[in-house]
């Protein structure tokens, strides 16, 4: 299997592939049990070692007094599907029909995924991709009962949802800071790999800060406690007793744990939920840039000292960047006090800024450092409803995609472009193979306009046979072609 980085929920014994604006406070009748006041959570440890130290864990005690608050969360989802084949067998006369244009189909998908209780009155923190497009949910508790889930709110682009389940009086586990954790530090991971419930691994804390290509505001938290599929949503705690990641993904060739293992860190989650709880979706700040990473060629070229920055590659008119003065060649340095390491450190800042506030960056132009303040604004969401719904293009290419609508495209930064986006790619597929990921936008094929999934398979229809698929797509702001052979 060529996919490396892999989020997972289990679907019977088979494997299934599939900031932030922090509001002040909670409604008052979320404080609940031990949670500080006006708090969903609780971040009491379970043990209080001396200021600055890493305790030695005691995997055995931590185990007994938190399993019981990490649950197993199944889903049933309905897929659509094409039949390629006729029903009626290889002898039946449509079945080049068949072939050529499939057949829709449905199935019920039944899934597993974890999660963890954060608040007595039955507040959980799952993976969105554990529940996304769930028609149902399931929530096992340690004590037996199983309890519908209730979606409060999901964010696809954290991959974090928060699940309510009507119960009062549940155990919970404390939420640490993720920002105090240290390379080495010892982690223990529980969740219901291979829909085997509650199961305990320990490792070490590998490496933080991990960017993986699965969103803009990637700083995932590397470990090597293995985490299998069905560990998805389930918590990564310290030795202290406080979760402080969300197990999220792997890096595997061959599907299962070889010890890389990737958790969202639970101070990225603490901003998420908070929204999720009260409003149901997230706000995030922008500030209208195209960025990209400064390489060595490129610090030099643009004459900034060091290799730390974000190269700012274009800026959107009227944003809050192009009020400021920032300019297409500038290299952020600073924002609001921090220093910007890489174009990710940047993505999260802003996206954690509220909405409304004017923050002071550091620039490096033509050699020069300049201050500039800018006044950041919301980041528009695009409206899923906007999309068609996804069908398969070519079941021998590997391509899920969705029609794009002129409101998307002029979201997406595309101006009037017409398009269909990939939603979907089958691993070991001609389409990955070629390196397309979901999430681009495909404007051509075989050098002909496409403007919906309908025109592509028209254009496939006529492709001729033993070529190369040709495709211009557009990703993050670039234009690049890929060719698939089928």
């Amino acid at each position: 299997m060529n996919r490396l980085i892999t989020r997972y929920r289990t679907a019977g014994m088979a494997v299934v592939v599939s900031a932030v604006v922090a509001l002040v406070a909670i409604a008052a009748h979320l404080s609940v049990g031990h949670a500080a006041t006006g708090q969903l959570w609780t971040e009491r440890a379970v043990s209080a070692p001396a200021a600055a130290t890493v305790p030695a864990p005691n995997w055995v005690e931590l185990t007994k007094a938190l399993k019981p608050a990490v649950v197993n969360i199944s889903t049933k989802r309905v897929e659509e599907g094409v039949q390629m084949q006729s029903p009626f067998g290889p002898n039946d006369p449509f079945e080049q029909f068949f072939k050529q244009f499939g057949v829709p189909q449905r199935r019920t998908v039944r899934s597993m995924g974890s999660g963890f209780i954060i608040n007595p009155d039955g507040y959980i923190v799952t993976n969105n991709h554990v529940v996304e497009d769930a028609s149902e949910i399931l929530v096992k508790i340690d004590d037996g009962r199983e309890l519908p889930g209730k979606v409060v709110g999901r964010d696809p682009r954290t991959d974090l949802a928060l699940l309510k389940v009507d119960a009062t009086g549940l155990p919970v586990i404390p939420l640490g800071d993720s920002s105090e954790l240290q390379v080495g530090e010892p982690v223990m991971a529980i969740g219901n790999p291979f829909g085997l419930e509650r199961t305990v691994t320990t490792g070490i804390v590998s490496a933080t800060g991990r960017v993986i290509g699965q969103g803009p505001y990637d700083d995932f938290i590397q470990t090597d406690a293995s985490i299998n599929p069905g560990n998805s949503g389930g918590p990564l705690i310290n030795s202290r007793g406080q979760a402080i990641g969300i197990n999220a993904a792997i890096f595997s060739q061959s599907g299962g744990s070889v010890g890389i293992g990737f958790a969202i860190p639970i101070n990225q989650a603490k901003s998420v939920v908070t929204q999720l709880a009260a409003t149901g979706h997230v706000t995030r700040g922008w500030l209208g840039v195209t960025i990209q990473p400064l390489t060595h060629e490129l610090a030099k070229g643009f004459e900034v000292p060091g290799e730390t920055g974000a190269l700012v590659s274009s800026v959107q008119e009227g944003s809050p960047a192009a009020k400021a003065g920032i300019k297409a060649g500038d290299v952020v340095t600073e924002y609001n006090g921090h220093k910007i390491k890489q174009p990710s450190d940047l993505s999260r800042l802003v996206a954690d800024t509220a909405v409304g506030k004017q923050v002071p960056l550091t620039i490096v132009r033509e050699g020069k450092t300049m201050k500039l303040d800018a006044r950041v604004a919301k980041l528009e969401e695009p409206d899923q409803p906007k999309v068609a719904k996804a069908e398969p293009a070519k079941e021998s290419l590997g391509l899920t995609v969705e029609t794009l609508t002129p409101e998307v495209s002029r979201e997406l930064g595309l101006g009037d472009a017409r398009g269909v986006v990939v939603r979907g790619v089958r691993d070991s597929s001609p389409a990955e193979k070629a390196g397309i990921r979901p999430g681009d936008v495909i404007t051509e094929m075989d050098h002909k306009p496409v403007a919906s999934a309908n025109d592509m398979k028209r254009v496939l229809a006529q492709h001729p046979k033993d070529q190369p698929v040709v495709v211009l797509l557009h990703r993050d702001g670039n234009t690049l072609y890929a060719a698939m052979s089928s």
